[in-house]
């Protein structure tokens, strides 16, 4: 997740802002300084995220939690001391921003340093680069619990992926729809009910209208994303931006020749966006034109946040037939 590969641990003042504390829940009598199901921020590196406490427990007269990385795929779930958490207040979440920010800066000014040292086709660079990847290969480090751990490459690589310009600047108000989201279908067994209205079709052709508008003129740049996009979002849907709970439905609704993106929504286009760097890692692009990408990915990241009561749902239909159906499991 985030964080530059240098900084695995967690700084010791990581928990000042967390109303909790790392003292004030030591000891077998003391109470837990967050409780399971509440929305918190979690440090992973030197940057913060949204999480939930899904279980407590005490462990050698010491509170630890098992969080869920929101938005994340749940390989990243993990145990953590309470100097990791923060409560889930507005000056935390200006915090949360602040790092993000300054580790945003940090990276410009180190891609900055990088090109200097090492010129575009130099033997140099290419020596460098081949010495980098051994370095990551072989790296281990402490996790939290202080057991020693392989950087898996392929992690690794997600990882960095995520600190990605499209991850740092994901709106906030999409991140909170991305959070309602997992407590629907996961926490209270409510589904989507389809086919959705708009369409993942209809809202990226609205997308295109809204550029041709603005721009006076008809870009095939932003006609090859939108197309790109709507491709990766009927490959990815039953692969990976499905929640087991939504299987079911997806087999009733989908069938012959129906595209996943004419039936399903807003929704589940949002949770392509988080899954999208991950995806782009595997990509041969230039960072030149990668950069490029992502800022015309956040450009529509923007187009959903203005229509976000327009596109998204306030709430889920629990009485739909895939719910029902998961229901009576």
């Amino acid at each position: 997740m985030g964080g530059s590969s240098n900084t695995t641990t967690t700084t010791s003042g990581g928990g000042g802002g967390g109303g909790g504390g790392k003292d004030k829940d030591k000891g077998k009598d003391s109470p837990a300084a967050f409780t399971e199901g509440e929305r918190v921020l979690a440090y992973h590196g030197p940057l913060l995220y949204e999480a939930k406490v899904q279980k407590t427990e005490n462990r050698e007269d010491e509170w630890r939690y098992f969080v869920h990385y929101l938005g994340w795929n749940k390989n990243w779930d993990e145990w953590v001391p309470s100097d990791r958490l923060l409560k889930y207040t507005e000056e935390n979440i200006r915090k949360q921003q602040e790092l993000t920010k300054n580790q945003a800066v940090d990276k410009t000014i180190k891609t900055g340093r990088a090109a200097q040292n090492n010129p575009k086709g130099s033997n140099d660079a290419k020596t460098n680069k081949e010495d980098t990847k051994g370095v990551v290969k072989g790296k281990k480090r402490k996790n939290q619990l202080g057991n020693e751990v392989a950087i898996i490459p392929k992690l690794e690589k997600e990882r960095r992926s995520s600190e990605s310009l499209l991850m740092s600047q994901f709106p906030l108000t999409l991140k909170k729809q991305l959070v309602d989201d997992w407590e629907f279908v996961t926490q209270l067994g409510k589904l989507v009910k389809l086919p959705r209205s708009p369409t993942v079709d209809d809202i990226l052709k609205k997308y295109l209208e809204h550029r041709i508008k603005k721009d006076n003129k008809i870009s095939d740049s932003y006609a090859e994303i939108t197309r790109g996009l709507r491709c990766y979002f009927d490959k990815a849907l039953p692969a990976m931006l499905l929640y087991k709970k939504e299987q079911k439905q997806y087999k009733e609704e989908i069938k012959g020749d129906v595209s996943p993106s004419s039936v399903y929504g807003a929704e589940h286009l949002l949770r392509l966006f988080v899954k999208l760097p991950e995806l782009l890692a595997s990509v041969n692009m230039e960072e030149d034109a990668l950069n490029k990408l992502h800022q015309k990915l956040l450009d529509i990241l923007k187009f959903l946040q203005k229509n976000q009561v327009a596109f998204f749902l306030s709430a889920y239909d629990g009485d739909s037939k895939g719910a029902d159906a998961v229901k009576g499991k």
